[in-house]
């Protein structure tokens, strides 16, 4: 199993956590140059602060594979409570910087992969199961960072990944070697690269036989060889590098988005320690369905928590304007809470509404009371958030939030302030 050299001992402070990413010295295409130092450059240092806050903030919890208290981001959920934590722990940290906390995807792939290699495992007799609890043993230990790849760039929408004009638009296995795979291709909307330790990367779409060579799951560091990160340009980015005027950066400790980047995979070199599905593609859906449940179940949480900031921030300049009694200005914040307090229902919902299907298997660490949308998908605790069950009929059609539907916005401010 790959493990990054430069940490040697676990991540117990946001202070430990920045200097590995100083130590790891990453590098990051920006602006036409290319970036190492990432923790102290003003284009990545609110993207960084904004994942310190999650070692700042660490929400601990037990581990079921070694008895360990470890930070939640790195845990495999267990039981409907578990589901629960999980969203009340995004909004409460994603209220302190206002801001995408970037680690979300990486706890969903992790919680992903737990669940598929079990079930391939189970098929075909391999081994991915027990390697990938090695490497999550390891990132549990040492309190490290993973994000998740899962978006190819794709090309033509139409056509499957072994259809396309250039093969390198999907991620894919160029190579086999007695020790490991070499792969090409490329990852896009990679959010948080600039303050994680590790990269989970996994299919993005069904697939079939003659695309088998895209069907690959795997991790590395975000330092390993061969790999290209483009960063995405942000709302304001440029103001973020005149540190001298922070007043016109907006959020200026902290970002405003999540610093999406492209990975380029140049013949990257894994190990088969590494890799933890090649060519089983009928499970690649698996993959997806699973990743995508557990990352809508998200967005109540973090959204509501970034809705509350700004919720804040309204009612401040209301106030400053002598306007926090007009009528219509009330309307407007009270439709503000309307929508966020939805937003964390449906999460919420979700997470409490979800059932147990199917036996208990060995893989299922504690009761059978545990939760999972799919009788195949039966390895741990999952939430029921399909975007039917996830997200409220008026979510989907925002225009049903209206006074027709309930209570004024006025008597919902009422009940709602302080």
């Amino acid at each position: 199993m790959s493990t990054i050299p430069t940490i040697t001992k676990p991540l117990e402070t946001a202070e430990d956590y920045v200097q590995s990413l100083r130590d790891m010295k990453t590098e990051i295409w920006a602006m036409g140059q290319k970036i190492n130092n990432i923790p102290d450059h003003p284009l990545f240092v609110p993207h960084v602060n904004a994942v310190a806050k999650t070692y700042e903030m660490p929400f601990p919890v037990t581990s079921h594979l070694t008895g360990h208290t470890i930070n939640r981001f790195n845990h495999i959920h267990q039981s409907v409570d578990d589901l629960v934590a999980k969203v009340k722990m995004l909004r409460a940290l994603n209220q302190q910087p206002g801001c995408c906390i970037q680690r979300c995807a990486g706890m969903d792939a992790l919680n992903a992969t737990y669940i598929v290699t079990y079930e391939i495992d189970q098929k075909y007799g391999t081994t991915y199961h027990e390697r990938f609890k090695k490497f999550l043993t390891y990132l549990q230990d040492y309190n490290l960072v993973t994000i998740g790849g899962m978006t190819d760039p794709k090309g033509d929408r139409s056509k499957k990944p072994n259809q396309q004009r250039d093969p390198d638009l999907f991620v894919h296995v160029v190579e086999e070697r007695k020790d490991g795979i070499v792969v090409r291709g490329a990852k896009a909307h990679l959010t948080g690269v600039s303050g994680a330790h590790e990269l989970m990367v996994f299919p993005t779409e069904n697939m079939k036989e003659d695309a088998k060579d895209y069907a690959v799951v795997f991790s590395c560091p975000v330092n390993t060889p061969g790999i290209t990160y483009i960063f995405g340009r942000q709302t304001n980015d440029d103001r973020k590098m005149d540190t001298d005027h922070p007043i016109d950066q907006g959020n200026f400790k902290y970002a405003c988005v999540g610093g999406e980047c492209i990975a380029v995979f140049d013949n990257v070199f894994i190990p088969w320690e590494d890799v933890y599905m090649y060519k089983e593609y009928e499970f690649a859906g698996m993959f997806v369905e699973a990743f995508a449940t557990a990352h809508r179940q998200n967005y109540g949480a973090c959204k509501g928590g970034i809705a509350d900031v700004l919720l804040g921030a309204v009612y401040g300049i209301c106030k400053v304007n002598g306007v926090e009694h007009v009528g219509h200005v009330k309307d407007k914040m009270a439709d503000m809470i309307n929508l966020t307090e939805t937003l964390y229902a449906g999460s919420i919902a979700c997470s409490y509404e979800g059932r147990a299907r199917g036996e208990p298997t060995p893989c299922w660490p504690t009761s059978p009371n545990t939760t999972l949308p799919s009788s195949s998908m039966r390895s741990t605790a999952w939430p029921t958030t399909w975007w039917a069950a996830c997200w409220p009929p008026c979510l989907l059609r925002p225009t049903c939030v209206t006074r027709r539907s309930g209570p004024s916005s006025s008597a919902i401010w009422r009940a709602a302030r302080p």
